[in-house]
């Protein structure tokens, strides 16, 4: 953890406000329970579940899945309503999740000739699923 130091005092306090510390690991939690229940989805779906949170030099993908030889790059987002969930996702997620998926996509025994689909899968704050395939594929 970063500290930041109070000369006046001695003390070493947190550089981040207790505060913003708590929401900011309510919305980690928060975050890591979607991707839970989405990845459930998917394996009803008979995906099989790849990698969680991959993190390439263009940056990260949620949840990467293979699914009848398809490669799944899936975005989770989370909000009150699927379609709040939605409008989080922006276009330069999309341009850095394609790229992200891309170098994944070289560690591969196909490549870039591999089949891939980039889902978007929404969870609204009952916890319900919705996920739209090959939502920014065309991206």
């Amino acid at each position: 953890m970063t500290k930041h130091f109070r000369f006046e005092t001695g003390g070493a306090v947190p550089a981040v406000p207790a505060s913003k510390r708590r929401r900011g690991k309510r919305a980690y939690l928060s975050g890591v329970s979607a991707e839970e229940t989405v990845a459930r989805a998917y394996d009803g779906r008979g995906a099989d579940l790849l990698e969680t949170r991959w993190r390439g030099q263009a940056g990260e993908i949620d949840l990467i899945f293979l699914q009848d030889g398809v490669y799944v790059f899936c975005e989770v987002k989370l909000a009150r309503s699927f379609d709040a969930a939605a409008e989080r996702l922006r276009p330069d997620q999309m341009q850095r999740i394609h790229l992200a998926g891309s170098e994944y996509l070289g560690n591969t025994p196909d490549g870039q000739l591999s089949e891939v689909r980039f889902d978007l899968a929404l969870v609204d704050g009952r916890g319900q699923v919705e996920i739209r395939d090959g939502a920014f594929s065309h991206f």
